[in-house]
C-alpha cells in the first residue's frame, strides 16, 4: 500500500454548486479524537446530531447534522465523519476549511502534537478507492459506482446497481473457482508425470475445461452488452450535401441540433448528439456534405468529416432519392462508397438509408452499393423520410442490430471495455489449453501455465491482482468526494 493511502483525507461529497444540503466527509484511522475536536463532543456511532458547526474562534458558521461511523463498519472501512450542512459553496469551503485548521491544531497548550497529523484535501475517487483496499468491495464494484453516478438512461442506472450488489463479481468469482479447480488437478499431475494423462481423464480435466469454456462464453456475452449499455456506439452520418444528413440527426434526437436549409454545404462542422435507443447509449455525429469544394472552410469540414467516419462504429450512408435522377449524382454516391470501403475496416458496418421517400420518383433502385457489399449492415437498404418521420422506427432497430444489442435483459449487469478486453484474454488462454490438452502426449507444463495466465487475466477483473497503475487510471476518472 502506497504511503497517500494512509493519510487521513477530507473533502466535499456533494457536487459543485448550490443545493438545499451539502456533506464534508472525512476518513481516516482513528479520528475519534479529532471528531471531538472539531464539535466539542463525542458522537455516538451511526447516529445524527444536530448541531452547531463553529469556526476556530467558536463562531458559527452554520447549524447540520454530524454522523460518525467507526471502521471497519463505514464505507472506507476506515473511521468517517459526515457534516451535512446547508449546501452552499461558501458555506461548505468554510467547513472544509475548519476541518484542515482543526487538525493542525495542538492536542492540548503547548503539546508538540497536533490534532489529526497529515490530514490533506482527498484526490478524485480517493474514498471509494479506500472502499477497494480495505476490501469493503471489488474492483468491478468500485467502477460500477462511478458508473452509477454516470449512468444517462434507466437501463443503465439499474445495470449499474446489479453490478455495484455484486451480481457481476459473483460470475467471476464462479468462473475463478473453476478455473483454480482445474489449475489443481493438472498441477498435481506435474508430481506424477507417469500417470498424467490416465489421471486427467479420471478426473474429467477434459470436460471441466469444455464447461470452463462455455461458462466463459455466457459471461463474455452478458458482459459485452453490459459495456455496449454503458458505453454505446460512435455512429456518423455520411454523404453528399442536402442528402438530409443534419434532418436525419434532428429526427433521431428530436429536437432541432443542427441548421437545415436548402443551400448545399451549411454544415462545415460536426454536430453530435447522444441518443438512447431502448436504454442503449449511441453519440451520432452529423458531418460536413462530402464532395470536391474549392471553399477552403468547407474543406476543412469535409476533412474532419472523414476523420470522424475513419473512428467510427457504424456509419449511416444517407442517399437523397429525390436527385437520383440529376447528372452525375449516382456516380458521386458510388465514388464515396469506393472511398468509404477503403478507409473504414470491414468490420465497421455501414447502413445504407435512402432518404426523402415522400419526394421519390417511383421506380428508384434502392439496393446497397456494390463497393460496399457484403459488408455487415450492407444485408438491406433502409428507405425513409427525415422530414416525416416515415422509416425511422426501422433506422434506430438497425441500429441496435448492428451494435450487437440484444435485449435489456432484467439480470444485466453494467460492465466496461476493459472487462471484456479481460474475458478474451481468458478465453485465448483457455484455448491455448483446450488445444495442448487434445495433442497426443501434451506438456503439462504449458498448459499448467495457460491455466495460470487464464486466472491473471480474470483477477484483474475484481482486482485480485492489479496494477498501481490501473488503479490510478480508475480512480482519477471519479469525482472529488466520492
Amino acid at each position: 500500500m502506497l504511503a497517500r493511502h494512509t493519510d487521513p483525507i477530507v473533502a466535499i461529497a456533494t457536487a459543485p454548486g448550490r443545493g438545499a444540503v451539502g456533506i464534508v466527509r472525512v476518513s481516516g484511522k482513528q479520528i475519534a479524537g479529532f471528531v471531538q475536536h472539531l464539535l466539542g463532543k463525542a458522537l455516538k456511532p451511526r447516529e445524527a446530531t444536530y448541531m452547531p458547526f463553529k469556526d476556530g474562534k467558536g463562531a458559527p458558521i452554520d447549524h447540520g447534522l454530524a454522523l460518525y461511523f467507526p471502521g471497519p463498519n463505514s464505507y472506507t472501512g476506515e473511521d468517517v465523519l459526515e457534516l451535512q450542512a446547508h449546501g452552499g459553496p461558501v458555506v461548505l469551503q468554510l467547513l472544509l476549511a475548519r476541518c484542515l485548521e482543526a487538525a493542525q491544531e495542538e492536542v492540548a497548550a503547548g503539546s508538540s502534537s497536533v490534532v489529526l497529523p497529515g490530514l490533506r484535501l482527498a484526490q478524485p475517487g480517493e474514498f471509494t478507492e479506500r472502499a477497494f483496499l480495505n476490501d469493503k468491495i471489488d474492483l468491478a464494484q468500485a467502477e460500477a459506482i462511478a458508473d452509477l453516478i454516470d449512468a444517462s438512461t434507466e437501463a443503465a442506472a439499474r445495470s449499474a446497481s446489479r453490478s455495484l450488489s455484486g451480481d457481476f463479481s459473483r460470475e467471476i468469482g464462479e468462473l475463478r473457482q473453476a478455473l483454480v479447480h482445474l489449475r489443481m488437478l493438472v498441477e498435481a499431475t506435474l508430481d506424477f508425470p507417469e500417470e498424467e494423462i490416465d489421471f486427467l481423464k479420471k478426473a474429467d480435466a477434459y470436460g471441466q475445461l469444455d464447461g470452463l469454456r462455455d461458462q466463459l462464453g455466457q459471461v463474455l456475452a452478458r458482459t459485452q452488452q453490459g459495456a455496449l449499455l454503458r458505453e454505446g456506439i460512435k455512429v456518423v452520418i455520411a454523404g453528399q450535401p442536402n442528402a438530409g444528413k443534419s434532418s436525419l440527426l434532428n429526427a433521431l434526437a428530436g429536437a432541432e441540433l443542427a441548421i437545415v436549409t436548402p443551400i448545399a454545404g451549411t454544415t462545415r462542422d460536426k454536430v453530435q448528439q447522444t441518443i438512447q435507443i431502448d436504454g442503449v447509449p449511441l453519440h451520432v455525429i452529423d458531418t460536413a456534405g462530402l464532395r470536391d469544394s474549392d471553399d477552403e472552410v468547407e474543406r476543412i469540414g469535409i476533412a474532419r468529416a472523414w476523420e470522424e467516419i475513419a473512428g467510427a462504429d457504424a456509419v449511416l450512408f444517407l442517399h437523397d432519392l429525390s436527385r437520383m435522377a440529376e447528372a452525375g449524382y449516382a456516380e458521386a454516391d458510388l465514388d464515396i462508397a469506393r472511398t468509404l470501403a477503403e478507409r473504414i475496416l470491414p468490420s465497421v458496418p455501414v447502413i445504407d438509408l435512402w432518404n426523402k421517400t415522400d419526394l421519390a420518383a417511383p421506380g428508384v433502385d434502392m439496393q446497397p452499393l456494390a463497393p460496399l457489399a457484403g459488408r455487415k449492415g450492407s444485408e438491406q437498404s433502409l428507405s425513409l423520410s427525415a422530414r416525416t418521420g416515415e422509416g425511422l422506427d426501422a433506422v434506430r432497430q438497425r441500429l441496435l442490430q448492428v451494435a450487437g444489442w440484444q435485449s435489456a435483459a432484467e439480470g444485466l449487469y453494467i460492465a466496461r471495455a476493459r472487462h471484456v478486453e479481460a474475458l478474451q484474454a481468458v478465453g485465448a488462454h483457455l484455448d491455448e489449453a483446450h488445444a495442448q490438452l487434445n495433442v497426443p502426449g501434451p506438456a503439462l507444463d504449458i498448459l499448467a501455465e495457460e491455466l495460470r495466465l487464464s486466472q491473471t487475466a480474470l483477477n484483474s477483473i475484481t482486482g485480485e491482482f492489479t496494477s498501481d497503475d490501473l488503479l490510478g487510471v480508475i480512480f482519477s476518472s471519479f469525482c472529488i468526494g466520492k
